[in-house]
């Protein structure tokens, strides 16, 4: 197969970490070509989608001693007739057998742009992952509200009193931001702060943008489970953890990770959402769960990968390319 990934510029990628190298390594151990692109390398020609593309060629990182390593460099980009010139091909996505959509939130103006153009690839011959309307349609923040019996006490506002009114009813709340990513902008907010109205008029841009806030879960403490659905169903999960000075516990706000198993509660909620996933195309995807509690639903980049493969010796990228390889036989 020849699979894209639309990824942020790949040296700026952790190769120990990423799930997008994951998946890309997968496809080249499985045999396919890895062609890769950005989201401002996409055009719409003809009423079709193409993009800039570079074939990539990686070389897969390695365990030693409990953690991964990679190799320096880590991967080669296609050259240009042997003259040292990175060779860039503009192609009708249309060409390949599967795209990935692995950019980085912020969902701003440049990144829903590049979903509108991905509408454009004729979907009975290639598969997009995620869906772009989908995307779209998915908030991460958002999307977990329509799951009712699987959420924490959750509104969503720009309005300070209502706010207010909230919080001092449920005395310990969490404050997000919708649009952010890796905790970022998260707050801890209780009944009495006397920078309430600080951190709320600077979280919702003096009430023009409306934030969520939810019940705080004391169980937050024991960590913030991941989860790895394809098509669905879960395949993996992490427990993520905070540093001690971080009451988040996101990897990226210094959290560390541990094994974990997915718990009967778990089960239900993945059950709960998997049909609604698999109608807005959302077909790779991690869920976080804190004490049973649903809080956000992954939809754009979601990672884990690396870290659940360290931990209990899987190999998530490949199900996921197989699954891909699958769907496709299935199709043609």
């Amino acid at each position: 197969m020849k699979l894209a990934f639309i990824i942020d510029p790949i040296h700026q990628l952790d190769p120990c970490h990423d799930t997008s190298v994951a998946l890309m390594e997968a496809a080249q151990i499985l045999g396919h070509e890895v062609w890769v692109t950005q989201a401002n390398l996409l055009s719409v020609v003809e009423g079709k989608a193409w993009a800039v593309l570079q074939r990539v060629e990686l070389v897969p990182v390695q365990l030693v001693e409990g953690n991964w390593v990679a190799a320096n460099p880590w991967y080669q980009l296609s050259d240009a007739y042997g003259k040292g010139e990175a060779l860039r091909s503009l192609s009708s996505l249309d060409t390949m057998d599967a795209v990935f959509m692995r950019t980085d939130p912020p969902i701003n103006d440049s990144y829903l742009y590049a979903t509108y153009i991905l509408d454009y690839i004729d979907q009975n011959k290639t598969l997009v992952i995620n869906s772009p309307s989908g995307i779209r349609g998915a908030n991460e923040k958002m999307y977990a509200l329509q799951f009712n019996k699987a959420i924490p006490e959750t509104i969503v506002s720009a309005d300070k009193q209502f706010i207010r009114q909230f919080v001092e009813a449920k005395g310990a709340t969490v404050l997000k931001p919708l649009g952010n990513k890796a905790g970022e902008g998260i707050l801890f907010l209780q009944s009495g702060d006397r920078n309430f109205n600080s951190i709320v008029e600077l979280s919702t841009l003096q009430g023009r943008v409306p934030v969520m806030v939810q019940t705080y879960l004391p169980e937050a403490k024991e960590g913030d489970k991941r989860i790895i659905l394809l098509n669905g169903e879960p395949i993996g999960s992490l427990n993520r953890l905070s540093s001690g000075t971080d009451f988040r516990n996101n990897m990226a706000t210094g959290g560390t990770v541990a094994s974990t198993r997915i718990t009967p509660r778990e089960h239900e909620i993945c059950a709960q959402i998997a049909e609604r996933l698999r109608q807005d195309g959302l077909i790779f995807v991690g869920i976080d769960v804190i004490g049973g509690y649903l809080t956000e639903v992954n939809v754009t980049s979601p990672t884990g990968i690396r870290e659940i493969d360290r931990l209990d010796s899987t190999r998530l990228g490949h199900q996921v390319i197989q699954w891909v390889e699958q769907t496709l036989q299935t199709k043609n």
